[in-house]
């Protein structure tokens, strides 16, 4: 996969590229068939919700999301699903390697009290996913207590602008941002003592 967004992309030093999980899943064999209900109730931890064949899980790398990731969209035949990657830290960190980038792997989820989708990352390597300005004051001289800004999720939005969800484009570059920092998408789950959804 690498050798083939390498040769499609040239890259710059500040960079993030926004790699859709269904080309990272599909390259790991993350594509299954059979019943979808059993497949989704197989990846998930934990359902959070469920009203009929509707699922809301808990999938084991902590993400709570429709049907545990689990998704018929874009997958490569009738009747197969496409799951989300095993470790999608450990998928970004293997381009990130490869590329010199920073990389983001990023899904589509919906959100608590908000119509439609959104693209999130799901794997970040080679920056830091939160930058936080608690302790920081605003230009009124407010001391910020509690803002920590999801930057890569905004990161993966603005990449789904670019990619489309039915375009066929499976990767964007973002340019321009001095990614900096270390994390990974593991540091955007909120702490489920935190969650008031759960």
């Amino acid at each position: 996969m690498a050798v083939l967004i390498a040769a499609a992309a040239d890259f710059e030093e500040d960079d993030v590229l926004v790699v859709s999980h269904k080309v990272v899943s599909k390259a790991e064999g993350r594509v299954v068939s059979g019943d979808k209900l059993e497949i989704v109730l197989g990846e998930a931890q934990r359902i959070v919700r469920r009203r009929g064949d509707f699922v809301i899980a808990e999938t084991r790398h902590g993400f709570v999301c429709a049907s545990a990731g689990v998704d018929a969209s874009n997958a490569p035949a009738a009747s197969t699903f496409v799951l989300l990657p095993v470790d999608p830290d450990a998928s970004a960190a293997l381009l990130h390697e490869q590329l010199g980038v920073a990389v983001i792997v990023s899904d589509s989820f919906g959100r608590p009290w908000r119509q439609g989708t959104t693209d999130v990352a799901i794997g970040v390597a080679g920056f830091a996913p939160l930058l936080d300005y608690r302790g920081q004051t605003d230009p009124a001289g407010y001391e910020l207590r509690s803002t920590v800004i999801a930057v890569a999720d905004e990161i993966a939005a603005a990449a789904e602008l670019v990619k489309g969800k039915t375009a066929g484009v499976p990767a964007a570059i973002v340019r321009g941002l001095a990614p900096a920092g270390n994390g990974s998408a593991r540091d955007l789950v909120l702490p489920a003592e935190r969650d008031l959804f759960r």
